[in-house]
C-alpha cells in the first residue's frame, strides 16, 4: 500500500513537471514555429501577386518557416485588409498592401478597420512608377494622340483599374484632373484583372507597374504611353510631367504591415528577415527580371512616411473632390 501510494505521487510528480517544462519551453519558443499567411487584398496576376511570389521564395532562408500568399480581393482591397486587422496578433497573418488602400481610402469612406491604429508596418519591400498602357493594336498611339480622343467624347474612353482610390484609380483621377479629361472608369479586382481587361478588349487603357506589364511590353502586346517619375523609363516615352501632369502623382509603395499588438521581437525578427532580402542575389536576381527596384526600409522609418502619407491624401481627396 506504501508502496504503491509513493509510486503514485511519484507519477503525479513526474506529469506536473512535464507540463511545467512544457508551458515553459512553449512560452520560450522561438517564432515562427508554423508557417507564416501572407495575405495581398488583390486579385491574382498584379503587380502584388508577382512581387510576392518572389519575397515568399526566397525568405523561408532567413526564418526558417515558409510563408504562404493568400489572395483575398474584395471591396477594393478593405476585405482582405479587415481580414488581417481581426486576425491574432502574433506574426503568422501579414498584410501585403500598398499606400493607398493603407492610408489614402480612409479620407474618401468609413473602413471596417482603422489604419492607423490596427495595424503596424513591418517593412517597405519597394516601390514603383505607374504607366499608361494601351493595347499593341491599339488606335493611341501616343498620350497626345489618348487626350485628343478624350475630349473629343468626354467618357468615351474606358479605364480599367483596381478599384475605388486604389493604386490605379488614384493616378487616374490625377491625370483627369490635370489634362481636363473625362474617362469612364471601370473598376476590377486588382491590377491583375483590370489588365486582363485591357487584353481581353473590355477596356481601352489602363495603368500598370514593371512586373505586371514588362513582358507584355516586350512582346508588343502592350504600349506604353506615359510614365510616373522626374525621367523616362523608355526612351521613346515621356513622362507624366512632360505630358502636363505635374507633382507627384502614380508611385506606390508595397509595403508589409501586422495587426496591431503584434510583440517586439517579433516584428524585429520578420524586420531582419526581410531586410536580408536586400543583399541576397537570387532574390536581386528575380526582382530584376520583374523589372522592379529594392528599396526595404523597416517599421519607424515607414510608420513616419504613412504619418505623412496621411496628410498628404487627406489635401489629395480635398483637391480630388472639388467641384
Amino acid at each position: 500500500m506504501f508502496n504503491t501510494s509513493i509510486k503514485k505521487a511519484t507519477t503525479l510528480a513526474m506529469a506536473a513537471g512535464f507540463a511545467v517544462a512544457a508551458s515553459f519551453g512553449a512560452a520560450w519558443a522561438e517564432y515562427p514555429e508554423k508557417p507564416i499567411t501572407m495575405v495581398i487584398p488583390l486579385g491574382a496576376g498584379g503587380s502584388h501577386d508577382l512581387n510576392a511570389r518572389v519575397i515568399t521564395s526566397i525568405i523561408p532562408t532567413y526564418l526558417d518557416q515558409a510563408m504562404i500568399v493568400r489572395l483575398t480581393p474584395g471591396a477594393g482591397g478593405q476585405k482582405g485588409t479587415q481580414e488581417v486587422a481581426n486576425a491574432p496578433a502574433d506574426g503568422y497573418t501579414l498584410l501585403f498592401t500598398h499606400n493607398y488602400i493603407d492610408m489614402l481610402q480612409q479620407h474618401v469612406e468609413t473602413l471596417p478597420y482603422d489604419p492607423g491604429k490596427d495595424f503596424v508596418p513591418v517593412a517597405r519591400i519597394n516601390y514603383a512608377p505607374i504607366a499608361v498602357v494601351v493595347r499593341g493594336d491599339s488606335p493611341y498611339m501616343t498620350m497626345a494622340d489618348l487626350v485628343a480622343a478624350s475630349k473629343a467624347n468626354p467618357g468615351g474612353v474606358q479605364l480599367a483599374h483596381s478599384g475605388n482610390w486604389g493604386a490605379l484609380f488614384v493616378p487616374a483621377a490625377q491625370i483627369m484632373k490635370a489634362l481636363d479629361i473625362s474617362w469612364n472608369l471601370v473598376p476590377f479586382q486588382g491590377g491583375g484583372p483590370a489588365l486582363q481587361a485591357l487584353l481581353a478588349g473590355d477596356a481601352d487603357v489602363t495603368m500598370g507597374f514593371p512586373s505586371a506589364i514588362g513582358g507584355h511590353v516586350q512582346a508588343g502586346t502592350l504600349r506604353v504611353l506615359a510614365t510616373a517619375g522626374a525621367e523616362r523609363i523608355y526612351d521613346d516615352v515621356p513622362t507624366l510631367a512632360e505630358v502636363g501632369v505635374e507633382g507627384d502623382v502614380g508611385f506606390m509603395h508595397r509595403v508589409v504591415l501586422a495587426p496591431a499588438g503584434t510583440p517586439d521581437d517579433v516584428l524585429e525578427t520578420l524586420g531582419a528577415a526581410f531586410k536580408s532580402l536586400e543583399g541576397d542575389k537570387t532574390f536581386n536576381r528575380m526582382m530584376g527580371r520583374l523589372g522592379e527596384n529594392i528599396d526595404i526600409i523597416g517599421t519607424d522609418e515607414y510608420e513616419a512616411m504613412r504619418v505623412e502619407q496621411d496628410g498628404a491624401y487627406k489635401e489629395l481627396v480635398k483637391t480630388l473632390t472639388s467641384q
